[in-house]
């Protein structure tokens, strides 16, 4: 029976040991990660072959556009490629250019000096007031640049057109020496005409600039469109009708669409309307929505009547009272329909 019963136990031991989990072969070891090198991740290009960057003395540049220009995109550069120079790295253009940019230049805007050649010069170099190029009248070929394309000059001032604002950050400026106005008697101001040499000059110079740029016709104005509270130039002698005619520069209206919105403005009285608040709300809008900055008051106030007078210089010079006449509402209503605000 002792024996018996040895048996058994012995056999116990041996399948409760044969049973065990095995905790060494079970231990949990945690895996090292494998890291594996970088690759450099080739972006897609086209087959096309870029434009190659124009190498002079060690300044470089893009002169060609191989961007979309319907979208106004350009990547052509006037002038030398300005890169960063980064301490301790380098600045490559192994994917340069990209086509998504446009110029910063979209607005020309002309100046009279109201002074002579001499001390328009001293003006625009020596004081806090600039523009990118002065047109002399001493009967010369040559046009005066006093600063860089790419940089601001000072010439517009606090200034406004549709939805842009201080125009000097977007802008290039050209003064024209002129005499600009003297007072008569009765306070009407009387300007100086423009010599016909000095005329090429400004159109030679604004054609190169606009045509480079791709500056709409909308956005070639007169400093008292950007700021007509406080600026008269280049005043109603400017001939903007004759840049329009023979240079096919800036804005003009068709004569038989004012001429449609003519006659029925002469359909109704005119008069009867014209101090009615609505009527003046109007007027204001619709200078407003061709582009000048103007507040909707409802009143014939100084700066309604200094707004129409600008307008009146650029574009019905023959009447420049500052009132909203039949003509000059036509004259308005004309430009909007031709030069919608897109």
């Amino acid at each position: 029976m002792r024996k018996t019963l040895y048996i058994i136990g012995l056999s116990t031991l041996v399948f409760s040991c044969t049973s065990q989990p095995n905790t060494k072969n079970r231990q949990y070891i945690p895996k090292t990660p494998v890291v594996k090198p970088k690759t450099a991740v080739k972006p897609q290009t086209s087959d096309k072959p870029k434009t190659q960057i124009t190498n002079d003395r060690g300044v470089e540049f893009f002169t060609t556009n191989i961007a979309d220009p319907t979208k106004n995109d350009n990547t052509a550069s006037y002038g030398s490629i300005v890169s960063a120079k980064p301490a301790g790295y380098k600045v490559v253009k192994t994917y340069f250019p990209a086509i998504a940019q446009n110029f910063r230049q979209r607005y020309l805007i002309l100046h009279y000096t109201a002074l002579p050649d001499d001390k328009s010069i001293t003006v625009l170099t020596q004081q806090a007031v600039s523009a990118h190029y002065l047109v002399n009248n001493t009967g010369d070929n040559e046009i005066y640049q006093l600063v860089d394309e790419n940089k601001r000059s000072y010439h517009a001032g606090v200034s406004a057109w549709r939805a842009d604002k201080n125009l000097n950050d977007t802008s290039i400026g050209i003064e024209i020496v002129n005499m600009g106005y003297t007072a008569d008697a009765s306070g009407k101001r009387l300007f100086v005409p423009f010599d016909d040499a000095q005329v090429r000059k400004v159109a030679a110079l604004a054609k190169d600039i606009i045509t480079r740029y791709q500056i709409p016709a909308t956005n070639v104005l007169a400093h008292s469109d950007i700021a007509p509270t406080r600026k008269q130039d280049p005043g109603p002698m400017f001939p903007w009708k004759k840049l329009y005619d023979e240079y096919q520069i800036g804005m003009w209206y068709d004569e038989a669409t004012k001429q449609n919105y003519y006659d029925l403005e002469m359909s109704t009285d005119f008069q009867l309307k014209y101090n009615d608040p609505s009527f003046i709300f109007n007027v204001q809008t619709q200078l407003q929505k061709f582009g000048y900055g103007i507040d909707l008051s409802g009143k014939w106030d100084d700066a309604t009547k200094k707004t129409i007078e600008a307008f009146q210089y650029h574009f019905r010079p023959q009447n420049y009272d500052g009132i909203m006449d039949a003509e000059t509402f036509s004259i308005l209503q004309a430009l909007i329909q031709k030069y919608p605000v897109k």
